[in-house]
């Protein structure tokens, strides 16, 4: 049987060698995460790294090693690198490092408990609802287009190839020039109006103080905005999961229980199942904040009722805050999580909830967001690579295969964080972020804090509410008022100018080649960040 073949039949990750590989490459990424994190403060992109080094190892000239020339397979390498990058750095390191700053370091293995438990929990949900009407498979997810594209042309060649090429160098000679060319990409293949209120917030945050004199960030504009924009989407989401199907009239029951349960224009999991998993999700977040409660022994610190209110509290935010971030990490490539979370921890405060509880909140709600959000795109990588969903079967196999790859890949990622937080934690390598949520539990909060986010939480609202469920307007403006990348918003928007003119003038023909060469805009940003990252790191 020739690897052809074999394709129609998906690749399992506990094959030996691609077990092995994937348990390499997971380890890999779960240190490179944790250093960058620590010492610049981002996470890097690691999925185009692993889908190169699979790549090159299916050019190795040895029996073994042909098998890497399957995309599926080289899929699942970047899948693992991906997942323990992002669970490593985001949703374990960080959490645990806010109660280490707190000087309460008997709350760190609580801490990293209940972030395991959420990261784990967090990319089950997105599992269960990637390709419904909320998430669906067609949606941007930029950075998971870019790494399909380099996949596919490393496979195919041709005139493809050199177009990824092109991109790729662009990408990397623009990113040596401090343009962001992930902004610039996502805007050739993300939807024009979600792109452009995430551009025009972008700009705003830039040349507010320069151009304005008002820092909108000190004034906490942004966080209003989401918040208000955040409580509509959240609003718009729930409509989505509870509306009814359309059956015909006279339908009998069979027709309409299987209408019911049936994909929606093609989508491989219905709206039965994504409000069931939302439920049941928001149950296990409870549970998982009474668990935290119980370890880290702040129950004493509240009273029942307040103690009710944190569970109930704990819970809401961390599944609100997966689903803004995977929002805003659909349509525009980018996730906000740590700003998201210190929404969270400003409302905690205005509560009233103790400081302990504060920073176990803060750690419970940054864990949540980063695995889905990259989970999302590495879904999107394999949706892309199987064929766009056009054989179903084929799809949800290949989908399962990639959700245990991550899901063994965070396992590696919470090993390795175990085995080394104490070290990096003697040297007062600790996350940045960090310092801003603990500054921000000691220093309080007002009451002009909350007159500002209520103040700007209402028209965030009304522009979330204008554009729909389908643009997000509010949650992407949002989302550019809380990014600060100079000249980001001025790549975006010239983009989106550059996408209008080209597809007035070549119809739809314009589209394949526009997102062959964003992806690699994309993919040579993530190259030049991953790479500078590490040589900045060694020095």
């Amino acid at each position: 049987m020739n690897l052809e073949e074999k394709e129609k039949k998906h690749p399992r990750i506990f094959e030996p060698v691609t077990f092995i590989l994937t348990i390499v490459t997971a380890v890999f990424g779960a240190i490179i995460g944790m250093q960058i994190i620590t010492s610049l403060g981002v996470t890097p992109n690691t999925s185009i790294i692993g889908a190169l080094l699979a790549m090159l190892i299916a050019r190795i000239p040895m029996t073994l090693f042909k098998r890497y020339k399957s995309m599926h397979r080289q899929n699942l390498v970047q899948t693992s690198i991906s997942a323990a990058t992002f669970g490593a750095a985001n949703s374990l390191l960080i959490p645990i490092g806010i109660p280490f700053l707190m000087g309460a370091p008997e709350l760190i293995v609580p801490m990293l408990i209940g972030a395991a438990l959420a990261m784990f929990v967090d990319a089950g949900i997105l599992y269960k609802i990637f390709d419904s009407k909320l998430f669906p498979a067609s949606g941007t997810w930029a950075p998971g287009v870019a790494t399909a594209e380099a996949i596919i042309a490393g496979d195919k060649g041709g005139k493809r190839a050199g177009l990824l090429g092109l991109g790729t160098g662009i990408g990397i000679i623009g990113s040596f020039l401090h343009i962001p060319m992930s902004a610039f990409g996502v805007a050739f293949i993300g939807n024009i109006w979600a792109l452009s209120m995430f551009g025009i917030g972008l700009l705003i945050r830039q040349y507010s103080v320069p151009v304005f004199g008002i820092d909108v960030n000190a004034l906490y504009i942004p966080h209003g905005i989401m918040v208000g924009a955040g409580i509509v989407a959240l609003v718009q989401v729930s409509m989505l999961i509870f509306s009814k199907q359309k059956t015909p009239k006279n339908a009998n029951k069979e027709v309409a229980a299987a209408l019911e349960t049936a994909d929606e224009a093609g989508l491989t999991r219905s709206i039965k199942e994504a409000r069931r998993t939302l439920g049941i999700g928001f149950i296990v977040y409870v549970v998982i904040a009474l668990i935290i409660a119980l370890t880290a022994g702040i129950i004493t610190d509240m009273s029942p009722g307040m103690l009710i209110g944190f569970l109930v509290f704990a819970a809401f935010a961390a599944f609100v805050h997966e689903l803004i971030v995977g929002i805003a990490a659909m349509h525009s490539g980018w996730f906000p999580a740590f700003a998201v979370a210190f929404i969270t921890l400003l409302i905690g405060m205005m509560v009233g909830f103790p400081p302990l509880a504060l920073a176990l909140l803060a750690g419970f709600s940054a864990a949540t967001g980063p695995a889905f959000a990259d989970m999302g795109y590495d879904f999107k990588t394999g949706h892309i690579l199987r064929g766009n969903g056009q054989d179903r079967e084929f799809e949800i196999k290949g989908r399962k295969q990639q959700y245990i790859t991550a899901m063994i890949a965070f396992g590696v990622a919470l090993l390795t964080v175990v085995v080394t937080y104490k070290g990096y934690f003697a040297q007062n390598l600790v996350p940045p972020i960090d310092a801003v949520y603990v500054s921000t539990i000691e220093a309080g909060t007002s009451k002009d804090v909350a007159m500002q986010l209520l103040l700007w939480a209402i028209p965030g609202a009304i522009i979330q509410l204008i554009g729909g469920p389908s643009r997000q307007l509010g949650v992407m403006l949002a989302t550019g008022l809380l990014i600060l990348t100079p000249y980001a918003g001025f790549a975006v928007l010239a983009g989106i100018l550059i996408r209008i003119i080209w597809r007035k003038a070549k119809g739809k023909e314009a589209d394949t080649p526009m997102s062959i060469l964003a992806a690699g805009f994309i993919a040579g940003d993530a190259l030049y960040s991953f790479f500078n990252s590490v040589f900045k790191m060694g020095k």
